[in-house]
């Protein structure tokens, strides 16, 4: 090495001991023993190169599709010169210059790092949402069997039953009990082996497992955990070689007495492309299933989320909005609450409906159902014990006009319709009778509470 090299290697190795730093900072113990620690520097050949090399293929592909990007900006942070980091393997005994770097230098890592399920093997901390927990769980008749099935899994001691299988639209919870299960889990079991993971994800270690033969370490990292959570079953579906691993993983862990949790967008007998061994074995545990949530349950979310955002003062009528428009998943109802709070202090406006209906105007509109004037005129009607033709006639009893205040209110708020051809639905009246309904309604519903109650039962069952 002359003496260009030498400084070169000097410069990477200072600048190396600060990067291993700083990422067993954010990583955590355990991801960092597991993936970053066995990492060794090696001798480069170009200054704005770094090399780094690691014992196994299999931890290789882990850390360059985790980490290629974090090491580049790391580097890049102490040495502005480097333009690429690259990742290789190299196993012991292999000729390479290994650089030493002067401050305390790891344990050097084993070839095989899982060279069987009970050799010690450290699992990296898995990356779960903090706000999914039991206590955060809005819980009604719709999601109660899967809720109570997931809290009965976390529980220590020997698991009643395994697998448990959740199924459910997008965005009804399913993952936020995944998460909350390894929350629960963990804080009963602080050193417990933990793996949460997506069907894509084991399908992607897998096959780049099988792709540098190294399949050994993949099988050992999945089968060694206490408890193993996989979402998004349906995409192993048709993906012969993942299933047949799936299964064999399934077996190993459910007859170690350990816990597996697998949640998908279906039952398991309406997986596609899923082989019966393993249809049927996931359905010798429990399948809970989530339905979509009902009106009263999305609203008793969003209040639940309010309560989260001390802050933010957000009307009821612009609650009653959101959750009788917005009904295809919950995911997409917290978006909407969070996006006018957001919007709201961005602006300094106030929140009220108006803002709302503003704000979010293509999303409300996309997701409400198509309601007509002759729907509403008939349900205030129904209401108010009055005929239809009442609302339209010429009469001005308070008995009628409030009513057909009423109905002219709903009609321009769940109507796309012109405010002169509302007028013309309700007996040919001027725009102008529209608009004074209108805001008499609004004034109203502020000060008078049978008129307020009445339009929110209206506002539920035309919304419904």
């Amino acid at each position: 090495m002359n003496d260009r090299q030498a400084d070169m290697a000097g410069e990477q190795a200072k600048a190396w001991a600060r990067v291993r730093a700083s990422l067993r900072e954010s990583a955590g113990a355990r991801l960092f023993d597991q993936w970053l620690k066995p990492i060794e520097l090696v001798a480069a050949d170009e200054a704005d190169t770094v090399r780094l090399a690691l014992p196994s293929a299999f931890m290789t592909n882990w850390v360059r599709s985790h980490y290629a990007d974090r090491l580049a900006l790391e580097f890049r942070q102490h040495l502005p010169h480097v333009r690429s980091v690259e990742v290789e393997t190299r196993r012991l005994g292999a000729v390479a210059e290994v650089l030493t770097i002067e401050s305390p230098a790891p344990e050097r890592a084993p070839v095989q790092v899982a060279a069987a399920p009970d050799a010690g093997m450290i699992f990296e901390r898995p990356v779960l949402e903090s706000r999914y927990t039991f206590d955060r769980f809005v819980v009604d008749q719709s999601n109660r069997v899967a809720f109570n099935a997931a809290r009965t899994v976390a529980e220590p001691g020997r698991p009643r039953f395994s697998p448990l299988f959740l199924h459910g639209g997008t965005g009804q919870g399913k993952t936020h009990l995944m998460h909350a299960i390894a929350h629960a889990f963990l804080a009963a079991n602080p050193d417990a082996n933990v793996l949460c993971m997506s069907a894509e994800r084991f399908m992607f270690d897998f096959v780049a497992a099988m792709r540098v033969r190294d399949t050994f370490a993949f099988k050992a990292r999945l089968r060694s955990a206490d408890l193993l959570l996989i979402d998004d079953l349906q995409f192993i579906a048709g993906k012969d070689a993942t299933q047949e691993e799936f299964f064999h993983t399934i077996n190993e862990i459910v007859g170690a007495g350990k816990r597996l949790v697998i949640a998908a967008d279906r039952a398991p007998q309406h997986l596609d492309g899923v082989e019966p061994r393993i249809i049927g074995r996931l359905g010798a545990g429990l399948v809970a299933d989530i339905k979509a949530a009902d009106l009263p349950l999305r609203r008793a979310i969003l209040t639940r989320k309010v309560a989260d955002l001390p802050d933010a003062k957000v009307p009821a009528d612009v609650l009653d909005l959101l959750a009788a428009r917005i009904h295809s998943s919950i995911r997409e109802l917290e978006g909407a609450l969070m996006r006018v709070v957001a919007y709201a202090s961005l602006t300094g406006e106030t929140l009220d409906l108006d803002f709302a209906v503003q704000t979010l105007g293509d999303s409300l509109r996309g997701a409400q159902r198509r309601v007509t004037i002759d729907e509403i005129q008939k349900l205030v009607s129904q209401h108010f014990d009055l005929k239809p033709l009442d609302l339209i006639s010429a009469r001005r009893a308070r008995a009628v006009a409030r009513p057909r205040q009423i109905a002219m209110y709903l009609s321009k708020r769940l109507t796309t319709r012109s405010l002169p051809e509302i007028g013309r639905k309700f007996g040919g009246r001027d725009h102008s009778t529209v608009i004074h309904a209108v805001r008499r309604i609004e004034e109203l519903r502020d000060s008078d509470r049978d008129v307020d109650a009445a339009v929110r039962v209206l506002l539920r069952e035309l919304e419904a």
